[in-house]
């Protein structure tokens, strides 16, 4: 049975239209409950499940919030809530109060007409495809309440925030401090916009926080991870020597060196790597995904680290970093995973990597990459009914093969469908610029006439 509701990152769309109605999340928390009651696992009989419940700043995390937590406890699941959090803090907590399991209501990046549902297992990890399957195999029933007796619990918990800073800076070497450094961070008015610029002051940085300043509406808007020209503006303005940039929900990075330079996450899972290999602590390989950037690979080979792809998803790449027992991957969207830090992609974890590897060596994130060489991407999304299968179009085939020929083995193409929104993602990368942008524009094309002719 294939996945009807999860996508890549959980249940996600825009609030008000199925699934992201108050009727269907509460139906989810339910089945959730189910879930966890039938596998308890070491709980005693006596015992309720507990689940933790965060969000991000998103106007709709109120309702929904209230939602799950009427559909777990109907179930006779115990629930703790944190408020505004972000998605990594919610992975940690979830581990370190020995919780059944962990929920974030989050969009990660969207704007916030949209919103979404995310799941961590006790082990602070996405839950696998197995266990969302059982979850929607349950949806299939209606909610009947336990009995009264057996009714969840609901509280709110006052110190999230204080035990997700302190972790954070736990992940920092104790030798170490950032006196001296003058750092902007951007917390794209989301989950992290009262953890982040604390966490860099505790380390003794002078921290000027921008989108941190959150109404409901503006997360992610025009500033963040996604828009990058806002954080490279500030570090100008402030003559900064560093820039940080977050997403709405915390998992995400970017960063900018004093001179306004946007560095990706292909980029700065390559700084911490080859940090890790001067430095001797480097276990294995990096993992990247379909869309890591053709020069990041050639970079890390020239330097002797193995270097694998996994399907575009953040999970993905989890699931081969595990299966190689190696700790460092990530995506060129700045989803970065040091599993020697944490059980999933953390931004301001993966910030204090990329500061630990400056402060230790007094190189720049210019001097740094030298060696990488970027190639020409450029990515088109092209709108389609959902359900679109590029597989069952015969032009598109025929313009993806058409085009690897012509770029022989300098370069690479990939489609695939978006885990969280109707489109077909076009990539081209190569090194002649001109012919990328032509190849991905006609390939682009081919697939939005299919899409058009249904």
């Amino acid at each position: 049975m294939g996945r009807k509701y999860f996508g890549t990152d959980g249940v996600r769309g825009k609030v008000g239209e199925p699934p992201i109605t108050p009727e269907f999340v509460m139906h989810l928390g339910y089945a959730a409950g189910q879930v966890l009651v039938a596998d308890r696992g070491s709980l005693p009989p006596n015992q309720h499940p507990t689940v933790l419940i965060g969000k991000d700043t998103r106007i709709s995390g109120y309702m929904l919030e209230a939602a799950l937590e009427a559909g777990l406890t109907a179930a006779g699941v115990n629930v703790l809530m944190t408020g505004p959090m972000p998605t990594p803090a919610v992975a940690y907590l979830t581990r370190a109060l020995r919780l059944q399991a962990g929920v974030v209501i989050s969009a990660s990046h969207n704007p916030f007409e949209d919103n979404g549902i995310k799941f961590f297992s006790a082990s602070g990890q996405k839950l696998p495809d197995s266990v969302e399957k059982a979850i929607e195999a349950r949806l299939d029933f209606p909610i009947n309440t336990v009995e009264a007796r057996q009714l969840g619990r609901a509280r709110r918990i006052e110190d999230a925030a204080a035990r997700y800073i302190e972790f954070c800076k736990s992940t920092f070497p104790n030798h170490l401090d950032l006196r001296g450094m003058r750092i902007v961070v951007d917390c794209a008015h989301g989950a992290t916009y009262h953890i982040a610029p604390h966490v860099l002051h505790e380390l003794g940085a002078e921290v000027i926080a921008i989108g941190n300043e959150p109404n409901g509406y503006n997360i992610n808007e025009k500033c963040g991870a996604t828009h990058t020209s806002t954080l490279a503006d500030a570090v100008g303005a402030h003559r900064a020597d560093l820039g940080i940039a977050l997403d709405g929900d915390g998992d995400r990075l970017m960063m900018a060196d004093a001179k306004g330079r946007i560095y990706d996450g292909d980029q700065l899972v390559y700084v911490i790597a080859r940090h890790r290999i001067q430095t001797g602590y480097m276990k294995g390989g990096v993992v990247g995904t379909l869309m890591t950037n053709l020069g990041t690979e050639h970079a890390l080979a020239r330097i002797q680290i193995p270097f694998e792809r996994a399907k575009v998803g953040d999970r993905y790449v989890l699931e081969r970093l595990q299966a190689n027992g190696w700790t460092l991957g990530g995506e060129t969207s700045g989803h970065i995973l040091c599993l020697d830090k944490h059980t999933t992609g953390d931004g301001i974890v993966s910030a204090l990597q990329v500061l630990r590897a400056i402060r230790e060596t007094g190189e720049t994130l210019d001097a740094f990459t030298t060696d990488l060489e970027t190639y020409p991407q450029v990515m088109i999304n092209v709108p389609v009914a959902k359900g679109f299968r590029l597989d069952a179009v015969p032009a598109v085939n025929a313009s993806i093969g058409e085009a690897e020929a012509a770029l022989g083995g300098s370069g690479r193409v990939v489609l695939r469908a978006s885990g969280t929104e109707p489109l077909i993602r076009v990539m081209v990368e190569g090194q002649d610029a001109d012919m990328v942008r032509h190849t991905a524009e006609t390939i682009a094309a081919v697939v939005r006439a299919a899409a058009a002719a249904g």
